[in-house]
């Protein structure tokens, strides 16, 4: 029993126009579903991925009237979008400046060749060279060419205070495997510690940072909500008895729709999601005609005009 990788991250944005603007028409996403906060109807929740809408691509926002962020530990600290090779890098790294986006220079970190920078809100991100590793569906619509495109997610990032923790719950309950360590070249070096899931390989890595010296961060503009991890359709009942068995305070069995939902937070307060691959993007719209208009679960499209009353125009 294990985790394939990534499935998607949902992270926190207090500006729904700007964040499409720049997920769609800088970084060249795919909006690929348009709808709400199921259990907040009154915000957005903005998917973004390849051409296909793939299991492992989504970059998720909640559009929230709230504050910046504090950071701090306890929380995700950056999301990694990979790219295929040094010189998908270079064309970034052309491109964020063209733009206005400040980067770091491009570096190796833990051996791959990276671009960090910041989305304008100051989410955290970080382009990674995947090697080519895996499938990719680029999107024809996009403004950045197809072999420069954003491949899919991973690998991504958290900070902790005390990794003895987070390494059981990531380790016995997670089933996750310990790979390698690794300390960072920062100013202040932190030792991390990563986990692998599935066949391994960026898509299906998790980095704890381990930093005691920080205060915990407060959510807000610029945070990640959550991180989901892939499993297979008729893998979902068994990571439901799984969470039942170890007497996790979980939120139990959540059927999203688009896929099924299992939710718990790790002890170092980091909310962790189980979500299946299907049954996908397309169950309601044509794959062709994705994000293209709000779209509402069959539970909520009862109450759509009252929704679309107050949502702003993107």
């Amino acid at each position: 029993m294990q985790l394939h990788g990534i499935h998607h991250l949902t992270a926190v944005s207090a500006d729904a126009r700007g964040n499409h603007d720049f997920y769609t028409r800088v970084l060249g996403m795919r909006l690929v579903k348009k709808t709400v906060n199921q259990d907040d109807t009154s915000a957005y929740h903005l998917f973004y991925a390849d051409g296909e809408a793939s299991p492992g691509t989504d970059l998720t926002f909640f559009d929230w009237p709230v504050e910046r962020e504090r950071r701090g530990t306890h929380s995700i600290t950056r999301t990694g979008l990979r790219v295929n090779g040094e010189a998908a890098l270079r064309f970034w790294a052309e491109r964020l400046a063209a733009q206005g986006v400040s980067a770091e220079p491009i570096r190796a970190i833990d051996g791959r060749l990276q671009l960090l920078f910041e989305d304008p809100e100051g989410q955290r991100l970080a382009l990674v060279d995947d090697g080519g590793a895996g499938e990719a569906h680029s999107w024809a619509r996009s403004p950045v060419p197809a072999a420069q495109q954003i491949r899919g997610l991973g690998p991504i990032a958290m900070s902790v205070p005390d990794l003895r923790r987070s390494d059981a719950f990531a380790t016995e309950v997670m089933a996750m495997r310990r790979g390698r360590t690794y300390r960072t070249d920062e100013a202040q070096p932190v030792d991390v510690q990563v986990y692998e899931m599935g066949e391994g390989g960026p898509a299906a890595e998790l980095h704890m940072r381990i930093e005691p010296h920080l205060p915990p961060h407060q959510p807000g503009a610029g945070s990640v909500h959550h991180v989901a991890f892939r499993v297979r359709d008729e893998e979902y009942g068994s990571w439901v008895d799984r969470f039942n068995q170890f007497r996790l305070r979980s939120s139990g069995p959540v059927d999203r729709y688009y896929f099924r939902s299992l939710y718990v937070r790790e002890p170092g307060g980091i909310l962790y999601e189980i979500a299946t691959d299907g049954p996908g993007f397309d169950a309601d719209e044509p794959k062709d005609q994705l994000g293209e208009r709000l779209a509402l679960p069959p539970f909520l499209e009862p109450q759509r005009a009252a929704i679309e009353r107050k949502l702003k125009p993107l």
